[in-house]
C-alpha cells in the first residue's frame, strides 16, 4: 500500500513558449505521518534512446506532510536548448515527474509533450537553423502513471483511516479514459497504465 497517493496535477501553463519554465500544483493524499520529506523531481527527456540527454529541470523537497490532502507548486526551468540534439527539438517529447521518499522512488507521471513552431509557415517549411524564441509547448493531458513499492518506514494512523483512504481512492483510468479526471494515482502499487 502506498502512504502517499497523487490526486492531481494541475498544468497552470500549458501550452506555453518552448523557453517558459513549467509551472503547475501537485495535490496528493497522505495516510501517515512522515518521518522525512518527500522530493520530487521534474525530468525532460528528448532522447529516448540516450538517457544521458535527459534534463532535470529541478526539484524540491515537501515536508514535513501531515497527514490528509496537501498541495505545493512547484515551477521548472525549461529544458536547456543547447543540450537537445536538434533533430529532437521539434515533435513529441516527454515530461516525468517523479516522487521519492528516502531516495526510493514510489511514483512516475509521465506526459508526452510536443514542440512546434508558432506560425504555420514555419510549420510547413521550418528554418535550418532552430530559432527557440518560436517554439511552442504543447503537454498532453493523456498521462502514464507508474507506481513503485517502496519501504516507507511507516504505518497509517489508524485502521478506520486507512480504511476511508482506501474506499475514497479510485483505479488508476487508462491514457484514454483521461479527460479532465482529477485521481491520478490508485491503492494498486506496481501498477502502470
Amino acid at each position: 500500500m502506498s502512504i502517499v497517493t497523487i490526486r492531481n496535477v494541475e498544468f497552470f501553463n500549458n501550452p506555453a513558449r518552448f523557453l517558459d519554465p513549467y509551472h503547475f500544483r501537485v495535490t496528493f493524499e497522505c495516510i501517515a505521518p512522515l518521518k522525512d520529506d518527500l522530493e520530487w523531481k521534474l525530468i525532460y527527456v528528448s532522447s529516448p534512446g540516450n538517457e544521458e540527454l535527459d534534463q532535470e529541470l529541478d526539484d524540491c523537497l515537501v515536508g514535513p506532510v501531515p497527514v490528509g490532502v496537501n498541495s505545493f507548486e512547484f515551477e521548472g526551468l525549461a529544458p536547456d536548448p543547447a543540450k537537445i540534439p536538434t533533430e529532437d527539438v521539434l515533435g513529441v517529447a516527454a515530461l516525468i515527474l517523479t516522487g521519492s521518499y528516502r531516495d526510493q522512488e514510489f511514483v512516475r507521471v509521465g506526459y508526452y509533450q510536443n514542440t512546434e513552431y508558432d506560425n504555420e509557415d514555419m510549420k510547413a517549411t521550418p528554418p535550418e537553423k532552430i530559432q527557440f524564441d518560436r517554439l511552442v509547448r504543447d503537454i498532453s493531458t493523456k498521462l502514464r502513471v507508474t507506481r513503485f513499492q517502496i519501504k516507507w518506514d511507516v504505518v497509517p494512523q489508524s485502521q478506520g483511516y486507512a480504511a476511508a483512504g482506501a474506499a475514497a481512492s479510485a483505479a488508476v483510468p487508462s491514457a484514454n479514459d483521461l479527460d479532465g479526471a482529477n485521481d491520478l494515482d490508485g491503492d494498486d502499487a506496481n501498477r502502470s497504465t
